[in-house]
């Protein structure tokens, strides 16, 4: 049996302290992963629904618009806990996945092994885990397309990890999005808030097909439903 509760890992960012802590649920009985930037709550391995929904839902999308195509080349920005890089990794016809994430603190701790998923993500040779900030790459000079481009960052369009992130979400990001993408790709995006109408007009000015999926989970911390929105936006072909 594992500690109730043990700090796994804590190292100094330039966006603040982020820490890796393990704690023994009593009502499961099971390890629960938690991860802090500062004071802030950024995940819990207690809600993983919506981080694989959101796998799921693009590689849904893509397989609508493509057919069975094998070799799907895919990049998720944000690696978190990996659930996402996960379930993406799932998906037979995956061919590549590129995960963006801009703490090496967070690739370490997967190549470390402190995390339930971590191992299988380094070791599957489909997977690449690249430091670096996805915005940029997202904003650069790149020949490289994907079939879906997957982004778990920030808490919503509106309410962001930092204030540079903000491009990304206007009108001029989400037209770059496009260029990253081969024709009938899929740009799909996680959101802790309700569907943002504002946010949702700028990618139907922008993409054919469009949509917020609201998706539903249990949080055994408040007794109730909780939601989480992931848009789902796929680019002619």
């Amino acid at each position: 049996m594992s500690a109730r509760f043990e700090v796994l890992d804590q190292s100094p960012t330039p966006m603040g302290v982020i820490s890796l802590r393990r704690r023994r649920d009593p009502t499961s009985d099971e390890d629960v992963y938690e991860v802090k930037l500062g004071d802030d709550f950024l995940m819990s391995s207690l809600f993983t629904v919506a981080e694989i929904e959101l796998a799921r839902l693009a590689l849904a999308e893509l397989s609508a618009a493509l057919g069975p195509e094998t070799g799907l080349d895919v990049v998720v920005g944000g690696l978190g806990l990996g659930y996402t890089a996960q379930a993406v990794l799932a998906d037979p016809q995956v061919q590549s996945l590129v995960v963006v994430e801009a703490l090496d603190e967070v690739i370490q701790w997967h190549r470390r092994g402190l995390l339930p998923v971590g191992r299988s993500l380094a070791s599957d040779g489909r997977c690449r885990l690249v430091n670096g900030d996805f915005f940029a790459m997202a904003e650069g000079d790149t020949d490289r397309r994907f079939h879906g481009v997957v982004v778990d960052i920030d808490h919503s369009p509106r309410h962001l990890l930092h204030a540079s992130h903000a491009r990304f979400y206007q009108p001029a990001g989400v037209r770059r999005l496009v260029e990253l993408l081969h024709p009938g790709g899929v740009f799909a995006l996680w959101s802790n808030d309700p569907p943002d109408e504002e946010y949702l007009e700028r990618l139907v000015q922008v993409f054919p097909h469009v949509q917020a999926h609201v998706v539903h989970f249990p949080n055994p911390l408040q007794g109730r439903e909780a939601t989480n929105t992931v848009y789902v936006a796929r680019a002619d072909r």
